[in-house]
């Protein structure tokens, strides 16, 4: 038989090498959306209690995140606890028990592990819905920040060889949102895509600039296109990390909106 302190060191080395698993595992990819891990240990006052929060905590499972209960206790949250949170990374939940003792709080907090305590379910899955929220990376989602209408197109003739052949530009005004030079530029035709690329000139008054809003007009060069005609509408494409949601009902129930 092992004796307490030889099981708990076991229980360590086994949490430490499974987390640093799925570290590995878990390296983001451009193909596949990255999903975050959040173990949790669960310790409660009875072991149908603990049953019910850990079903409930596994309900915010999502593509995003993953709830992993690594460890489940029934009684206070001890200083073994605390050890193998820090061994996995988890955070500890304690539901409808008392508060550690000072010496573990002071443990927890030394070795930065989160611990969250209540005796409402409600207020239970709030907590962790949100710090569930907070780790999610977010998906990558294209966005049209802004639009603009071709009016005019110029030719700039008379260039040196070195820089390149004669440049058709498009005298626009921008009809909503905004149009940033950094951003990828989308050409709709008839309502159609027809082309999309990168802006490498965008010009107010024959200035430079980084930015032009709804309302005022500009001249702009996509690469690589020069087909423009009037009527043309040029989308203004951004990237944005569109995160998760926590939903809480007036009936209680709360989930997370991916």
């Amino acid at each position: 038989m092992l004796s307490e302190g030889k099981k708990k060191k076991f229980e360590k080395e086994r949490l430490r090498k499974i987390s640093e698993g799925r570290e590995e595992a878990l390296e983001p990819s451009e193909d596949v959306p990255q999903r975050v891990e959040m173990p949790i240990i669960v310790k409660a006052d009875v072991q149908g209690t603990v049953q019910a929060v850990t079903d409930s905590l596994r309900t915010f499972n999502s593509p995003q995140l993953l709830v992993n209960v690594v460890h489940v206790g029934v009684g206070p949250i001890s200083q073994s606890d605390v050890d193998l949170a820090q061994a996995c990374g988890a955070c500890i939940v304690g539901f409808n028990i008392k508060s550690p003792p000072s010496t573990v709080n002071q443990a927890a907090t030394q070795a930065s592990i989160k611990i969250v305590l209540h005796r409402v379910i409600y207020h239970l899955l709030e907590d962790i819905g949100k710090l569930i929220v907070e780790k999610a990376p977010g998906t990558f989602e294209t966005q049209v920040a802004g639009e603009a209408q071709v009016l005019n197109i110029f030719e700039l003739k008379g260039r040196s060889k070195s820089k390149g052949d004669d440049v058709k530009i498009a005298g626009c005004r921008v009809i909503d949102g905004r149009v940033t030079k950094s951003s990828t530029m989308r050409l709709l035709r008839s309502g159609e895509v027809v082309f999309e690329g990168s802006c490498i000139s965008l010009k107010r008054e024959k200035q430079d600039v980084e930015t032009v809003g709804k309302g005022n007009e500009c001249g702009l060069v996509i690469r690589d296109w020069d087909d423009f005609q009037i009527g043309d509408i040029i989308q203004c494409l951004e990237q944005v990390i569109r995160k998760p949601k926590f939903i809480s009902s007036e009936s209680g129930a709360v989930r997370i909106e991916c």
